[in-house]
């Protein structure tokens, strides 16, 4: 029978996430996604905590089902007696890919936005020579876009669509998700030359 609904901490969603993911790719997505989160929260003036747990563990069922992504999170998460709410906006983040849960909260828009985009902006990062976030501009990531072999399996589209739904510049999201990203520069390895000092 499942706990009754119990708002997790930080230390229970990274202790959860990596039970079922142990690869440092999906960590370090996990990682982004949750800065990035964080983030637009203190800029939103939204549940910091909240809008950071929700990033962090939004591919939780990733690594051990990828054929069943979306599908299985809910129940991983039920188990473990996460509110409604939070399972609604994990699940919103596959929206038009692998599930029918739209993303309805200003919370889910942004998961939705920005999922993807991180994974361009550490590409874009990883090909500069310092090999960092931190000296990174969006005209950066901006110039990769439009190369569409570039980060080829990044859906540009369903970040438009995220784009579109936060009603922002595709320039803008991408300031922002940069800057979301940077203070987690060290743990998701783009700290590069730039972070040694």
């Amino acid at each position: 029978m499942p706990a009754q609904p119990h708002v997790p901490t930080r230390a229970e969603a990274l202790e959860l996430f990596l039970a079922h993911n142990s690869t440092e790719g999906l960590k370090a997505h996990a990682l982004s996604v949750e800065a990035v989160m964080r983030h637009y929260a203190r800029r939103l003036g939204e549940d910091e905590e909240k809008w950071g747990i929700i990033g962090l563990v939004h591919d939780i069922d990733y690594e051990k089902y990828p054929e069943l992504h979306c599908k299985k999170s809910p129940e991983i998460l039920a188990e473990a007696g996460w509110p409604a709410e939070y399972i609604h906006a994990v699940v919103s983040h596959g929206w038009g890919i692998c599930s029918e849960v739209e993303p309805t909260e200003r919370m889910e828009k942004v998961l939705y936005a920005v999922d993807e985009l991180t994974g361009l902006v550490k590409a874009s990062a990883l090909m500069r020579p310092s090999r960092s976030i931190l000296d990174m501009e969006a005209s950066s990531v901006k110039k990769k876009w439009k190369d569409a072999r570039f980060a080829a399996g990044v859906n540009r589209s369903i970040i438009e669509k995220g784009a579109a739904m936060m009603d922002v510049e595709i320039g803008e999201l991408i300031a922002e998700t940069i800057l979301g990203m940077r203070p987690a520069a060290k743990e998701i390895g783009l700290a590069g030359s730039v972070g040694q000092g």
